[in-house]
């Protein structure tokens, strides 16, 4: 019997920088058991250079990735989400839309790198520090028996995820 895929969205407010290094590190880390999205509140339009270039540091594909609204992801068609994550403070307080199939949500803020100031090495070093973050908690939760937990069990692990 062949295993379920999950479908999991990144959440932050412009989709430029921290979902989209989710997307990408998620879809990748998860071998095909994970399908990952991402998108944003009020998307930028514009996907930060510096993350696409450190997902090329780690040997990810670029092409396809895009700033896009949460919007996408509430309408008829859209793929049923299995996990929510929001990964930027701003976008954790804000009214999130009702997602069909009724998601397990968590909470996995991390600093915004596209607010550092400074040279480029430093704006490279904090989207360097974000994917850092972002890979450990994706493989955590990649590590947990997922079909085995239940709903409240589920919840509060990737909740803690969130808190490491």
């Amino acid at each position: 019997m062949r295993e379920k895929t999950y479908n999991v969205l990144f959440i932050c407010t412009g989709n430029s920088a921290r979902s989209i290094l989710s997307e990408g590190l998620m879809n990748h880390l998860g071998k095909g058991r994970f399908r990952a999205y991402s998108a944003g509140s009020h998307p930028t339009g514009v996907v930060s250079p510096f993350a696409l270039a450190t997902l090329l540091r780690y040997g990810l594909p670029t092409e396809t990735f895009r700033s896009k609204s949460w919007d996408e992801f509430s309408q008829d068609g859209a793929p049923q989400l299995d996990f929510v994550f929001t990964v930027c403070d701003k976008a954790a307080g804000e009214m999130c839309p009702v997602w069909p199939g009724q998601p397990t949500t968590a909470h996995w803020g991390v600093p915004d790198p596209a607010a550092c100031e400074g040279t480029e090495a430093q704006k490279q070093q904090a989207i360097h520090d974000a994917a850092i973050t972002l890979k450990r908690r994706i493989e955590l939760f990649l590590s947990l028996p997922i079909p085995k937990l239940d709903a409240v069990a589920l919840q509060k692990a990737v909740r803690d995820i969130g808190q490491s």
